[in-house]
C-alpha cells in the first residue's frame, strides 16, 4: 500500500509578500538607512532599465532616464503608499519622465533640422537598419505614445495587463482594449507598409 501523499503547502502570495518586503525597505529608508534604498534599487535594477530602454529606445537615454528615477523615487519616497508594491509605482516615475524626455528630444531634433544642423545616426539607429526591425519600428511609431508602450510591455517584456495597468494607472481591460487597437493599428499599417516595401 502507498503511503499518501503529503499536504501540499498552500500557494505562497507572491503579490503580499513583495508588498510586505517592499514596505519594510522603505520603512527603513524613511528612518535614514540609504542601504535599504540601494537595496531596493537592486531588486528593481534589471525591470526599471527594461521599462527605460522601451519608453526612450537608446540606451544612453535608458541609463539617465533609470538614474534620474530614481533620484526622483528617493526624493519622493514619503509620497509612497507602502500598501501597494513598490515596482509598479517606479515604473510609473520612469514611464512618465520617459515621456517627457521623448517629447523634448523630438523637440530638440526638430529645431536641430530647421537650423540645419545634421544628427549623426547612433550605434543602435545603425543596427536597425534590418529590413523588418526598420518596418516595425515605423509600424510602431504610428502608434499613440500609451499604445506604443502597452503593446511593447505586453508582446516584447512579457508584462501582464495587470502589472501593465498598475504601472500605468489604468485598470486592466482598458490595458486589455489599448493592446488590442494597437494590434489592430499595427496589423494595417505593417501590411501597408510590406505593400511600399514590395
Amino acid at each position: 500500500m502507498t503511503p499518501p501523499a503529503p499536504p501540499t503547502a498552500p500557494p505562497v502570495d507572491d503579490r503580499a509578500a513583495t508588498v510586505a518586503r517592499d514596505a519594510a525597505l522603505v520603512q527603513r529608508v524613511r528612518a535614514g538607512d540609504d542601504g535599504a534604498f540601494d537595496e531596493l534599487v537592486r531588486l528593481y535594477m534589471r525591470q526599471a532599465f527594461q521599462v527605460a530602454f522601451r519608453v526612450v529606445g537608446h540606451r544612453e537615454d535608458a541609463e539617465d532616464l533609470l538614474q534620474e528615477a530614481f533620484l526622483a523615487a528617493h526624493q519622493y519616497l514619503d509620497s509612497f503608499d507602502a500598501s501597494r508594491p513598490f515596482g509598479p509605482w517606479l515604473m510609473r516615475i520612469i514611464a512618465n519622465r520617459g515621456a517627457n524626455l521623448r517629447r523634448s528630444r523630438t523637440r530638440r531634433q526638430t529645431e536641430e533640422e530647421v537650423d540645419g544642423v545634421s544628427t549623426a545616426p547612433s550605434a543602435l539607429d545603425e543596427s536597425e537598419r534590418a529590413e523588418m526591425r526598420e518596418i516595425l519600428t515605423r509600424a510602431l511609431a504610428t502608434l499613440p505614445e500609451r499604445q506604443r508602450l502597452i503593446v511593447t510591455l505586453f508582446d516584447v517584456d512579457g508584462m501582464t495587463s495587470t502589472e501593465i495597468g498598475e504601472m500605468l494607472e489604468l485598470a486592466p481591460g482598458t490595458v486589455r482594449w489599448h493592446l488590442h487597437e494597437a494590434r489592430r493599428a499595427l496589423r494595417a499599417v505593417l501590411t501597408r507598409f510590406v505593400g511600399d516595401e514590395e
